[in-house]
């Protein structure tokens, strides 16, 4: 018996949509002239130019991640673009007393910086196209936008785990799963397409290293991390007029929960079909999967 990859179609075809999700928060897109300040109170200063303009956006109020939990939202930054809130003047920013030390934090994948505030934390900006579109298609200005995403926390990070095997000995293969100390990551509720339609969903944005495509790293698909499990499968497999997006590499972002963030994972593809290694990868597979009902071994 071979394991048949039933990833469902609402699943491997999911869209990329921005703002879906609360998550590492979008700050802004295509920023430039990036700063970072923490203040002693744990409000946070991001700077940046964007627009022919210079922004000055104060965050606060929101650190990690809450476990998927029905009925409630995840937590997410409180943020001001008016340069200030409350007592403050909109020119808080000439003013703002920066208290934080250099980061020394896990190391993060599309880092921009980066610092550790008094109380022990961590706050981090990354910066990367999520939007592109999906099977090396040529992106639009808006797909194309680089995010601005902030982030802040303490203690473990999410964790991606990804596989790499055949389906049907031929086409190139992934499985794995998201997780946040140990317990899976998963919305309750998607569109047909895949978008999560609540504050806890996750897709995985999965790229391509020189493949049928083009050379250099583009967008193979973006799919959604399944109910419950928090886990994922995905083959290679060609799409209407767009052909298998093997390549030589693979590399995949994912948003953090909450506002923890953003991970990354890459590897090379395998080489030649080796069918015991497929043989194991198979069994490990099964074993993984088991009780998915959108990846099923029949």
């Amino acid at each position: 018996m071979r394991l048949r990859l039933a990833v469902l179609l609402a699943v491997i075809t999911a869209v990329a949509v921005p703002g879906t999700a609360s998550a590492s928060e979008i700050i802004d897109r295509n920023a430039n002239d990036v700063s970072l300040k923490v203040a002693q109170n744990g409000q946070a200063l991001v700077s940046y130019t964007a627009r022919g303009k210079r922004w000055n956006v104060l965050a606060w109020g929101a650190i990690n991640a809450l476990h998927p939990t029905p009925g409630r939202k995840q937590v997410e930054f409180k943020l001001d673009y008016s340069g200030g809130y409350g007592t403050y003047k909109r020119d808080v920013w000439k003013t703002f007393k920066d208290a934080c030390r250099p980061y020394d934090g896990p190391e993060l994948q599309w880092f921009i910086a980066g610092c550790k505030a008094a109380d022990g934390s961590y706050w981090a900006l990354q910066s990367w196209q999520r939007a592109l579109p999906n099977y090396g298609l040529k992106a639009t200005p808006k797909q194309s936008v680089w995010e601005l995403r902030l982030s802040h926390f303490r203690g473990a990070l999410p964790v991606l785990t990804v596989q790499l095997n055949w389906a049907y000995r031929k086409f190139h293969h992934i499985f794995g799963s998201f997780t946040y100390l140990g317990r899976p990551v998963h919305g309750f509720k998607s569109t047909p397409a895949g978008v999560p339609l609540d504050t806890f969903g996750r897709n995985l944005y999965l790229d391509t290293f020189d493949s049928a495509y083009g050379k250099g790293w583009l967008r193979e698909n973006s799919f959604l991390m399944h109910k419950g499990t928090g886990k994922f499968c995905y083959g290679f497999y060609s799409h209407g007029a767009r052909p298998e997006g093997d390549g030589t590499k693979y590399r995949a972002t994912i948003i953090g929960p909450g506002v923890l963030p953003d991970i990354y994972w890459e590897a090379d593809a395998l080489g030649a079909y080796d069918k015991a290694f497929d043989l194991q990868m198979h069994e490990t597979q099964k074993q993984f999967l088991a009780g998915d009902p959108l990846c099923k071994a029949v």
